[in-house]
């Protein structure tokens, strides 16, 4: 049994993950300041576990790391400001507050007595500027030199305050796990990803409607939570994951926008017509994470195929939200 500090511990990953860990008999604290997480009832239902505590606290704030226990044996970073939305019209905050809660989180990792990992929440989209500069191998492996954006993009915000996160960990004297994320969904993510977003549409659309869809042609790789949490679990059963760099995706091929759209449609039961909107701003036209050294290393491959994937979450989100009336992350 371990003791865990999931930071970001109410939102999409931290919660399902806490939610894991927990019913694996460890003890779990999940830190948030419900910026952007939701008092939702899977979050009562985490929450009704004895052990499991919510810590309700602002990572921001400096005088936090002390506030907190000092026997913690791994500590998962997932608090950031994320989202394509909040990026582009917050880019400073962005830069500086991204930075700053990992500053704090690493503060408080470095203060225990006892800790096994740190596992820190990069992105995938510090691949972003090799793709578009000089091209690069696709599926993306993780030695793979990183480019930045032009600096006077907003969306380059994110990538940097994640690079400079990854080089913190590095140099910060604590046993860390690095991970990128690539397209993980499921229930309880929030409105504004384009699997929700899309059920949403559908959801409420008639028959013979059209549903118009952005960016058709872009190719992407679309990991479902319950994969990711369990590569996540397994990161901590292996000192090889340790000081490492992993990918965390789905092993399956690639999809266009388009096919998660038809799929969509299949799952929703509507007849509708894709109608195909322009290309996103600053979106990779392909996005693709090379498994191989993930995979090597926790003994797992992703399990759960999109139109499974797509079926449980459009479960969750009609039950709970489109026809429930409940509220999702904002």
């Amino acid at each position: 049994m371990s003791k865990v500090l999931i930071t970001g511990g109410a939102g999409f990953i931290g919660l399902h993950l806490g939610r894991a860990l927990a019913g694996r008999g460890n003890v779990v604290d999940l830190l948030d300041n419900f910026g952007r997480a939701v008092r939702d009832p899977d979050l009562l239902e985490v929450l009704e576990r004895p052990n499991v505590r919510l810590l309700e606290r602002n990572l921001l704030d400096g005088t936090v790391p002390a506030t907190l226990d000092r026997d913690y044996d791994v500590i998962f970073h997932f608090a950031a400001i994320i989202g394509v939305v909040h990026v582009l019209h917050r880019p400073y905050d962005v830069l500086v507050q991204n930075s700053q809660m990992l500053a704090n989180a690493l503060e408080l990792a470095r203060a225990q007595r006892h800790l096994g990992r740190f596992v820190f929440a990069s992105t995938s989209e510090v691949y972003a500027g090799t793709l578009n500069y000089f091209g690069m191998k696709i599926p993306t492996p993780e030695d793979t030199p990183l480019t930045v954006s032009d600096m006077a993009l907003p969306r380059t915000s994110y990538m940097l305050s994640k690079i400079y996160g990854e080089a913190m960990c590095h140099h910060a004297g604590v046993p860390f796990t690095i991970v990128r994320p690539h397209n993980v969904y499921g229930p309880r993510m929030g409105l504004s990803h384009v699997v929700p977003e899309l059920l949403k549409r559908a959801h409420e659309a008639v028959d013979g409607a059209t549903l118009p869809v952005y960016s058709t042609t872009h190719k992407r790789t679309f990991c479902y939570i319950d994969d990711a949490v369990e590569l996540l679990v397994r990161l901590l059963e292996t000192d090889e994951t340790r000081n490492a760099v992993l990918n965390l995706g789905s092993t399956d091929h690639e999809v266009s926008i388009a096919d998660v759209a038809h799929t969509v449609i299949e799952v929703v039961g509507r007849k509708l017509t894709i109608e195909p909107q322009p290309e996103t701003p600053g979106s990779p036209r392909r996005r693709a994470p090379d498994m191989t050294r993930a995979r090597t290393l926790t003994n797992f491959q992703s399990v759960v195929r999109l139109r499974e994937g797509v079926a449980r979450t459009y479960e969750w989100y009609r039950t709970r939200v489109f026809d429930g009336g409940g509220v999702s992350a904002r």
